[in-house]
């Protein structure tokens, strides 16, 4: 009975293994995929360039529509392509920050397209913005006149 129990069993588990597929997920559509999601700009001057291009490429079989592009303030204004990105093209995102606004930042732009794997990404931006430069004494000759 044992020996039955086990040959049965035995054949049982070689069935299952001859009928087991690895399945490969085949999407068909658009899918966006960043060389980075976030851009650390360090320290900057006040009133510095804020501008920073985010590259993406479509790895997906279909075009890529990006519909919208949100910037999580009115100090993060992002531009992005309005024509599709076809397949195996790459696009880009650029950010920009508005530097007059001394401190520390961290701000996101909330992207909206029709990618399978992603269709709402978040891309961000951080740094730190030196505080203006304030005024010093005159230099000899500028300042107001003696009297």
């Amino acid at each position: 009975m044992k020996k039955a129990l086990f040959t049965l069993s035995l054949a049982i588990a070689a069935i299952f293994a001859v009928n087991t597929v690895v399945a490969q997920e085949i999407v068909d559509g658009a899918k966006i995929e960043f060389e980075k999601t976030l851009h650390d700009y360090g320290t900057i001057e006040h009133g510095g360039n804020g501008v920073y291009e985010f590259v993406f490429t479509n790895t997906g079989n279909q075009p890529l529509m990006i519909s919208n592009a949100k910037g999580s303030c009115g100090c993060t204004v992002p531009e992005w392509p309005k024509e599709p990105i076809a397949p195996g093209a790459t696009g880009v995102i650029k950010v920009k920050y508005d530097t007059k606004r001394a401190g520390q930042f961290s701000k996101s732009v909330t992207l909206t397209s029709n990618a399978v794997n992603s269709p709402t990404m978040v891309i961000r931006i951080k740094g730190v913005v030196k505080s203006p430069a304030q005024g010093g004494a005159p230099a000899n000759g500028t300042g107001a006149p003696a009297n």
